[in-house]
């Protein structure tokens, strides 16, 4: 599991309200850490192992200048717990340079990546996500559609790229992604505890097969993929979600005392 958020503002810190997003998800993931930030298309990231608090410091912060940025906390799944996979990642590609972070599994990374056929810096599956989106000449909403109609898996993702905020969730929506607004700006999220920590209200979940960019122009959303039978892990409910957080509507405390108390009743 790992922890995603993203935000898009001309006038706020967003470097410093993604730090703050990334400590209300850090129980996603503790081994790395990291910010990318757009600054007028410019790319600009952060990486390292270890929790928030050891990779950024205020002066780490003041260097991080943009009007959108990202976040990632990881706990490693695919691709070991090494820097190289720490994330953002930044992919340059032949048609663009994107940062992406990813909560998730792709059960065909492997073939993706000999598809791609070229050599990619990190072992995650996540960067197989970023080649295909960077290597498209499609514009980018539709190099995105056309990724995750190749993807298989889980994922969950937000990016930079093109200036854009970018966020995409798999057609079955297996790990959570939700929606957000800070006054005017578009705040995206792995739980809504994150929202709750920036001050951001909770609009709405990202839909399954989802696809989102937020951009000078306000915020777009398409089905880029058909969305399938609903099948959110039920181990966010009982163990990766923190107990404040809601999801698909749901309090997580809740759902664990319910479920606590039917074992309860079931037991001999």
């Amino acid at each position: 599991m790992c922890g995603v958020f993203g935000i898009r503002s001309r006038d706020r810190d967003v470097a410093r309200v993604t730090y703050f997003g990334l400590h209300a998800l850090q129980h996603r993931g503790q081994e790395s850490a990291g910010i990318a930030v757009s600054d007028a298309g410019r790319l600009t990231v952060m990486r390292d192992m270890g929790l928030v608090t050891q990779v950024f410091s205020e002066q780490t912060l003041r260097g991080l200048h943009g009007d959108a940025a990202i976040g990632h906390t990881r706990y490693s799944t695919t691709g070991g717990a090494q820097w190289e996979n720490a994330q953002p990642l930044v992919h340059h590609g032949r048609a663009r340079t994107i940062a992406l972070g990813h909560n998730g599994n792709l059960t065909n990374a492997d073939e993706l990546r000999a598809e791609l056929g070229i050599a990619l810096a990190s072992s995650s599956d996540s960067e197989v996500i970023a080649a295909l989106v960077a290597d498209d000449p499609a514009p980018l909403p539709e190099a995105v559609a056309r990724a995750m109609a190749r993807l298989q898996g889980a994922y969950s993702v937000v990016a930079l790229s093109e200036g854009a905020l970018v966020t995409f969730r798999d057609p079955h929506g297996f790990r959570p992604l939700c929606l957000g607004r800070l006054d005017g700006d578009w705040v995206v999220a792995s739980e809504t505890c994150a929202l709750d920590l920036v001050g951001a209200e909770y609009e709405r979940e990202v839909a399954p097969g989802e696809l989102v960019v937020v951009d000078a122009d306000g915020l777009r959303a398409r089905q880029a993929v058909p969305a399938a039978a609903g099948a959110l892990c039920i181990f966010e409910f009982f163990y990766l979600a923190r107990p404040d957080s809601r999801l698909a509507g749901v309090e997580v405390h809740g759902a664990r005392v319910r479920m606590g108390e039917r074992l309860a009743e079931e037991s001999p």
